[in-house]
């Protein structure tokens, strides 16, 4: 588990969080980009299964079960009715088909019961509060599935918190040393700039794909090494500034519903 190589950093007071929060942002839009949201928006219902198959691999073999399951049932009612051996089939790829297969049933039995048809767009009417209540509530739907609903279906002002944004936000010295991501979330609500939940959640990720990886950290090219707390950091280098790339269609394989 990554420490502060400055215990002061840990107990900086909040309106400096919110500053550093804020110019990590901005730097990382240097670097990236602001990225495009995809339009029109994909319905909720869609946005939860498919986040719910992305638990616990990668994005390319979660894609995969998802493009595969609606090939097989293009809507919700075929995949409710159909057998939960041929749901399994559908999602293997995925890995944890049993597991993920269940939760799928289980889900779109509740927002047939809760809303009396498998839709979600009632959600569109409520509070992010109200939102996260209601999905949280679902067997298996935690803070992070529920923010990425609000993200990336709703098109809320939120910030979803993955084991990946974890990582990189308890190494910039953002939020307290857990394990647990949804502390983190919480930690995090209060210091992502307003209307830049979507750009810093992105960019988190194409960044900590391309340069702040989970082993091996390319701290030699890191355009935020000066505000990095990470104690196994590279000591020494410059870090100097990388050329911008544009984002390719890889960048967004993680938001599985913008390649379907």
């Amino acid at each position: 588990m990554s420490r502060s190589t400055d215990p002061k950093l840990r107990r900086l007071p909040l309106a400096a969080l919110r500053r550093k929060t804020a110019r990590i942002a901005r730097l990382l839009e240097q670097h990236l980009g602001v990225p495009d949201r995809r339009m029109p928006l994909p319905e909720p219902l869609d946005m939860l299964v498919a986040t719910i198959l992305s638990q616990n691999t990668n994005d390319k073999n979660s894609h995969r079960s998802y493009t595969e399951l609606r090939r097989r049932y293009p809507t919700w009612e075929l995949v409710a009715g159909a057998r939960p051996a041929a749901v399994r089939s559908a999602i293997r790829t995925g890995g944890m088909a049993n597991q993920k297969s269940a939760r799928i049933r289980e889900t779109l039995a509740a927002v047939l019961r809760r809303y009396g048809k498998y839709d979600l767009s009632p959600l569109r009417r409520k509070s992010n509060d109200r939102i996260i209540g209601e999905l949280t509530g679902l067997k298996g739907v935690g803070a992070k599935t529920a923010a990425c609903v609000l993200l990336f279906s709703l098109g809320r002002d939120v910030f979803p918190v993955d084991v990946h944004v974890h990582r990189l936000c308890t190494r910039l010295g953002l939020a307290p040393e857990t394990k647990n991501p949804e502390r983190t979330y919480a930690a995090m609500k209060d210091l992502v700039p307003r209307g830049k939940g979507h750009s810093f959640h992105t960019n988190l990720i194409r960044f900590g794909r391309t340069v702040c990886r989970s082993s091996n950290p390319r701290c030699g090219v890191c355009p935020l090494y000066a505000l990095c707390t990470f104690e196994r950091r590279i000591e020494g280098k410059t870090a100097p500034k990388p050329l911008r790339r544009a984002p390719s269609r890889a960048d967004h394989d993680f938001m599985l519903l913008d390649n379907v």
